[in-house]
């Protein structure tokens, strides 16, 4: 059997959907299932069991000699969230919990981590674990997961294959429910058919014209890939950046989207509302040497074929994946 936290949410959901596709229907969905606008993600899938987050350990305890894999995707993923103690537990906790169950029995681990533990930058975004320690995340959510890479390293004991994943900025269907933290992408649909127009964020710094903050946009399709192949074959333990090695702006981000509905763009600048505005990223990019050099060769979309792919089979047509 394999575990899938997260299942009910975006990329959880997606992984699960990956594993039905190549035939895997043993799936266990850990997440919390009670909330209606989650349903979709969940629904369809095929599964042998689901089961509450908060269950999960004892049922894991009980079961853990059928267990082949766990895919450890739940989070809090909410980066305006400032209250720590909510990614402490959501998060950090959970996290280490899991880690001691698969380092118990003998069970391989893949979980995520972000980019945002890379913070503003200022030491680039290479994925060596030896800078890991003096990462600067600019939010509460990004340092949760930088606690959790920090004490992975120091942890003696370890399932007998692990992989942590820092994720760059994912977009992609079965993110319906996120709000204010779903992709540009989801949002823009919407503001092109309400008023024809996509309001992006206005630069707050001089170096960077309106428009022109870079992110590396990945495409959910290519995240699940990657998992996947993770998931089924040998590879180094670490923690490995998961990008495209490519940033784009917003600007063509916003372009792509529009093109892909067959409009013309029309974009308008806004500023960055003040709750976020010190926290935001203006440059990410994956360094994407090592997890190539971990045997991985998966080829990414490109950002103008992902969102392409996304609108017209997705969004345009009110699909999940």
């Amino acid at each position: 059997m394999i575990v899938i936290t997260g299942a009910a949410g975006f990329i959880g959901s997606c992984m699960a959907s990956k594993l039905n596709h190549e035939n895997h229907h043993d799936l266990i969905l850990v997440d919390d299932f009670s909330k209606e606008s989650k349903k979709a993600n969940w629904q369809d899938k095929q599964y042998a069991d689901k089961i509450h987050r908060d269950d999960f350990f004892a049922w894991a305890h009980a079961n853990a000699k059928h267990i082949t894999c766990i895919i450890h995707l739940g989070a809090r993923t909410n980066t305006t969230e400032m209250d720590y103690s909510v990614f402490e537990r959501l998060n950090v906790g959970y996290t280490q919990e899991m880690w001691s169950l698969a380092t118990q029995y003998r069970i391989p681990l893949l979980y995520a981590s972000s980019a945002a533990t890379y913070g503003a930058g200022e030491l680039g975004y290479v994925d060596d674990e030896s800078i890991i320690p003096q990462l600067q995340p600019l939010n509460p959510y990004g340092k949760s997961k930088n606690e959790v890479d920090k004490w992975i390293l120091k942890q003696g004991k370890m399932p007998p294959l692990w992989a942590g994943f820092k994720f760059f900025n994912v977009y992609g269907p079965n993110e319906y429910h996120k709000g204010r933290m779903a992709s540009v992408i989801f949002h823009s649909i919407h503001q092109i058919n309400e008023t024809g127009k996509v309001k992006l964020f206005r630069s707050h710094r001089p170096d960077y014209a309106d428009g022109q903050q870079r992110r590396d946009f990945i495409y959910v399709k290519d995240v699940v890939d990657v998992l996947y192949w993770f998931s089924r074959n040998p590879h180094p333990n670490g923690i490995f950046n998961l990008g495209t090695g490519k940033a784009r702006t917003f600007l063509d981000l916003a372009t792509a989207t529009f093109h892909a509905m067959g409009r013309e763009p029309v974009i308008e600048y806004v500023d960055i509302p003040e709750d976020i505005r010190d926290k935001y990223q203006y440059f990410t990019e994956a360094k994407m040497e090592k997890i190539r050099e971990s045997g991985c060769n998966h080829a990414f979309h490109s950002l103008e074929n992902g969102v392409t792919d996304y609108v017209s089979e997705f969004l345009l047509k009110n699909k999940n994946f």
